[in-house]
């Protein structure tokens, strides 16, 4: 049979045939026609299986650091800090928190009993009792001039006692996954006269990150590292450069920044600077102010809730968040922080800019004293459509 006759054989003509012929005949002439011919047997195409859905991937815990003392020992190898391997593994993720928990060798007082100490000091030896810059950043470049790390978190320590934060860090996880370097730092230095710190004291710090797999909140085109140090010069920033990749539809800058130090004071300080001086930070992009930020912590009270500590001569008041601290101290207002509790970032996403191409961030300290010091840090993230 030619193709053009096969073409205009109807289906009932077609179905009359094979009923006439034997079965190896009908399998014979199906074989034969199949080239030409829809098909043999009904017209009907059997409906598609329903597909199972995607069982979701279940949510997993990395353990980054557990117990990990960070020690105020210059001679030490975690001295100031401790850093460690995380894999964010495979994106999309649908959340990602960075969980700490910060405990302290100075308290619970009753430990005492056993941790005394030592002869004319007033603090147990590995007993911390300051307020301490606490931070974790991603990725610290290695050698001089790399880019600068992508900070995570800036907290405060209490004076001396137990800590708990937890962090989202989804859109970071998503624009940058795979394996990072992962460090805590805290600045905790010893008193050798143990009179108003331990003469060996530090940190332990147990930190994880906590990853539920899943469609991205947003999708993230890229992280950029802007800036991560420290500034003690009054002059204003040079502006920064960044760049907006193809494709993005948003973007947010986060910046971070607490005043410290013991300078003089001066005007805008309640003590010394630039710990207890209020300044406004002028920040611009691509050369505009878009805000003036007001870089203080008026609520540091909420971190004193005042207890008891009975002892053979009466006892003692002390906060409950900040055992180890002056109860006055505690309370005080402070240039963007309070002891015992985490300073968020100021955040900018309707200023920022989506042109692809280059772009700059800079900011300038009001008022800045040459003897204090603002720590500051700042990236980009690109959001796609």
């Amino acid at each position: 049979m030619s193709a053009p006759l096969a073409e205009h054989v109807s289906d009932r003509a077609r179905h009359r045939v094979l009923r006439r012929l034997s079965p190896l005949g009908a399998v014979f002439l199906c074989t034969f026609l199949g080239t030409f011919m829809a098909g043999c047997g009904t017209d009907e195409t059997p409906p598609p299986k329903d597909v199972e859905p995607e069982t979701p991937a279940e949510p997993y815990t990395l353990q980054v650091f557990e117990g990990v003392r960070i020690s105020s020992d210059s001679s030490a190898d975690d001295f100031q800090q401790a850093t460690a391997e995380v894999d964010f593994q495979h994106p999309p993720f649908a959340s990602v928190k960075l969980v700490v928990d910060l405990e302290s060798t100075c308290t619970p007082f009753e430990r005492w009993q056993d941790n005394p100490p030592p002869e004319g000091h007033n603090w147990p030896a590995d007993c911390d009792a300051f307020d301490r810059n606490f931070e974790f950043t991603l990725d610290d470049p290695e050698t001089d001039g790399g880019p600068p790390g992508v900070e995570l978190v800036r907290a405060i320590t209490p004076f001396g006692g137990p800590m708990h934060l937890e962090a989202d860090i989804t859109d970071i996880a998503n624009g940058m996954p795979g394996l990072h370097r992962l460090r805590s730092f805290i600045a905790t230095w010893p008193d050798p006269e143990g009179q108003v710190s331990g003469a060996n004291g530090g940190w332990n710090v147990t930190a994880s990150v906590v990853v539920t797999p899943g469609p991205a909140p947003r999708p993230v085109l890229a992280v950029v590292p802007l800036f991560n140090g420290s500034q003690t010069d009054p002059a204003a920033q040079a502006p920064l450069s960044f760049q907006v990749p193809e494709g993005t539809r948003s973007g947010r800058i986060e910046y971070r920044a607490t005043g410290h130090g013991g300078g003089s004071p001066t005007f805008g300080c309640s003590g010394p600077a630039e710990e207890f001086c209020r300044r406004g930070h002028q920040i611009t992009i691509d050369d505009a102010p878009v805000a003036l930020l007001d870089a203080w912590r008026d609520d540091c009270e909420t971190l004193c809730t005042l207890a008891h500590h009975d002892t053979a001569s009466g006892g003692f008041d002390y906060c409950q968040e900040n055992p180890c601290g002056a109860i006055a101290s505690v309370r005080a207002s402070r240039a963007n922080w309070c002891p015992g509790s985490e300073t968020p970032p100021f955040t900018f996403e309707a200023e920022v800019p989506t042109t692809p191409g280059a772009h700059t961030f800079a900011w300038n300290i009001q008022d800045q004293t040459t003897d204090g010091v603002w720590r500051l840090s700042a990236h980009y993230i690109a959001f796609g459509p």
